[in-house]
């Protein structure tokens, strides 16, 4: 079932293997909701407010204030701080709506704040565990229903955005809408996605149900934010004649699974399309027993918010062996290329390549070919002979691991053993299929973007992303025996007789010393002119501090996790967590404007808004960091929100 390699610029459906001719793009668009290529949506986005996670459906992580610019900046200081107490270090996006500051404590509770303050109002009265990332604010048109909208214990609740009670009556367990016969977790199902909501529905992606061979698909689900009623769903895994069907096996079919949307989604209100990325195909390291293309896993699909239904489509992996899903919110805005105006959407990946689509039609702004990639060597696997490699712009990581790019800061026996699994490995690029002997993928699937890592500056078209340098190792292992093997073959769907199932541990390839294979930069951070698909600047994001205590800095920090967020004045706000940083930085430049530092890790996304006038920038801090726990930082300091404002409340 084999396909032969190919080179085309202009691919939006991934159809598979199994039955996969070159679509006309009349047949890639749904008739029903295609929109015309003539009409420029007008983007009246509220980048005033803050009442969204990632600031607004859009998600830009851009902010239209212009109180701190760059003349003043270096006098911010701490506003108010907000203790969370014990528990889950803070990843959390506030929101500011309804007159109030609303963030996760440790507890797991929600709690509403003064914003000028941080005077706490409330905690909400939820039990249970609540989406680390994100929650939702609705509220009726006369405003006289008001709610946050969230999952907790994987129910979908709200509560009363004035209060924190829960609406009763209000409680949908997602896993009621499961397709028949699918493979349903016991425990209700929990994901750190908040969704989005667009008019009176909120859009919800499931997460996958199990980290194996079979699991649930995760579902693209719309309820009616003030009943819970089911409006619509997107099925990921195609059900059998469902447009995509056939890029996947039809034996075991409701025991194929991932596809989860676990990261972020963007929403355009105007056009009334949501943009969802998606992920990997389970099992994620092998898919013998899922041949084809496995749409719409690693896929951008543009979904009409209001019935459900595809629109268009890109799928940026076929048949995903690396776990290379989308994990970042798609950015929108308008760009120049060629005195034609485009209203475009751009997808950062894991891979390091930067997807750039018109975003009515999904039409690549610049082509992107099918290029020839490595086979595989493992039994029963056929990876596709072909990616989906952009033309343009250039990728914002590194993509390749080879021994001159052994970290010079590891110990010397360190660096021997990678020298040597270097040579032992596969390691034919960024698409070099899983083997039993070992293969490096580079970026690995915690490299490139990752959730938060985007904002975009729509009045100047720039896209600035950070980006993690992290190889791993994927080497598969055969069960140990016959009698498990054959234990195995009866959970596996679509097992044959000469398929068995692989498994690979995670190894992140970290060193004794607590650091990456990779020598540094160990992030960047990328400035892109989007009219133009240029890089404008690529510098080190931050540094680590027991290097930079000896002297190394500008070495990029091996932890980076949400952030960054723009403003019209021409700032980039960023955290970093292994060297426990806050900064501003010039857009246009990427220098140091001004900088905090923190007794903790910062892994989220901050908040910019304002309160009578004055302009604040709120933070999320606490715990190690992400990737920092060998490193010797020190404990960290207490979980809380840290804000800070210009002093007196005016420009200085």
């Amino acid at each position: 079932m084999g396909r032969s390699p190919r080179a085309v610029s202009f691919r939006l459906q991934a159809v598979g293997r199994l039955a996969r001719p070159l679509i006309p793009l009349c047949l890639m668009l749904a008739p029903a909701v295609a929109l015309s290529q003539d009409s420029l949506p007008q983007e009246n986005f509220d980048y005033i407010g803050w009442d969204a996670y990632l600031g607004g459906p859009e998600s830009s992580q851009y902010s239209a204030l212009d109180q701190i610019t760059k003349d003043n900046v270096s006098q911010l200081q701490v506003a108010w701080e907000y203790p969370i107490g014990p528990g889950q270090p803070p990843q959390f996006n506030p929101i500011v709506a309804n007159g109030m500051m609303y963030v996760l404590r440790g507890d797991g509770k929600i709690a509403a704040l003064d914003p000028a303050t941080g005077r706490e109002i409330w905690q909400s009265e939820t039990t249970g565990r609540i989406g680390v990332r994100g929650i939702n604010y609705w509220q009726s048109k006369d405003g006289s229903d008001r709610r946050l909208v969230f999952l907790n214990d994987g129910l979908l609740r709200a509560i009363d955005a004035r209060t924190g009670k829960y609406i009763e009556g209000f409680s949908v367990d997602l896993r009621d809408a499961l397709p028949e016969g699918s493979v349903v977790p016991p425990r209700p199902l929990m994901t750190n996605n908040p969704g989005r909501i667009f008019e009176d529905t909120i859009i919800i992606s499931l997460p996958a149900g199990a980290y194996d061979y079979p699991s649930s698909p995760a579902d693209i689900q719309a309820y009616d934010i003030r009943t819970g009623e089911l409006k619509w769903v997107f099925h990921v895994v195609p059900r059998i004649g469902e447009f995509g069907s056939e890029t996947w096996p039809e034996k075991d079919r409701e025991k194929f699974g991932g596809v989860h949307n676990w990261s972020e989604s963007t929403l355009d209100p105007e056009l009334g399309i949501i943009y969802i990325p998606t992920g990997t195909a389970r099992y994620d390291f092998y898919g013998g027993n899922r041949e084809g293309d496995n749409l719409f896993a690693n896929s951008l699909i543009a979904i009409d918010a209001r019935t459900g239904e595809r629109i268009w489509h890109f799928q940026t992996v076929h048949h995903d062996l690396w776990d290379f899903d989308l994990p970042v919110a798609p950015k929108l805005m308008t760009i120049t290329k060629d005195g034609k105006k485009i209203p475009i959407v751009a997808q950062a990946s894991k891979t390091g390549f930067l997807y750039v689509f018109d975003r009515r039609t999904g039409e690549p702004v610049w082509p992107i070919e099918e290029v020839p990639v490595p086979p595989s060597d493992v039994p029963g696997e056929h990876a596709s002979p072909t990616q989906p490699i952009p033309t343009w712009p250039q990728p914002f990581a590194r993509q390749r691991f080879t021994e001159e790019d052994i970290n010079p800061y590891l110990p010397a026996e360190d660096q021997e053993k990678l020298r040597q699994l270097l040579r032992e490995s596969r390691n034919e690029g960024p698409f070099t299929p899983p083997s039993l002997r070992g293969t490096i993928s580079m970026p690995g699937h915690n490299g490139g973007a990752n959730w938060g890592n985007v904002a975009v500056d729509p009045a100047r078209q720039r896209l600035y992303v950070v980006s993690r340098e992290i190889p791993l190792l994927i080497k598969l292992n055969e069960l140990p025996n016959e009698e498990a093997a054959a234990r195995a073959k009866e959970r596996m769907p679509n097992a044959q007789d000469d398929t068995y199932p692989y498994t690979s541990p995670v190894n992140f390839l970290l060193q004794s010393n607590g650091m990456v294979a990779m020598k540094p930069p160990f992030s960047f951070l990328t400035a892109y002119d989007m009219n133009t698909g240029n890089i404008l600047w690529r510098i080190p994001n931050g540094t680590i501090s027991t290097l930079e205590a000896q002297g190394v800095e500008d070495v990029g920090a091996q932890a980076s996790r949400g952030g960054p967020v723009a403003t019209a004045s021409g700032l980039l706000f960023v955290g970093t967590a292994t060297d426990r940083t806050f900064r501003a930085r010039d857009a246009d430049t990427g220098e140091v404007l001004w900088e905090y530092k923190l007794d903790a890790a910062t892994e989220g996304v901050p908040a910019v808004y304002e309160v009578d006038g004055r302009q604040f920038v709120t933070i999320p801090v606490g715990g190690v960091g992400h990737f920092a726990n060998g490193l010797g930082l020190g404990e960290p300091g207490p979980s809380r929100y840290v804000t800070f404002a210009l002093p007196g409340g005016g420009p200085q």
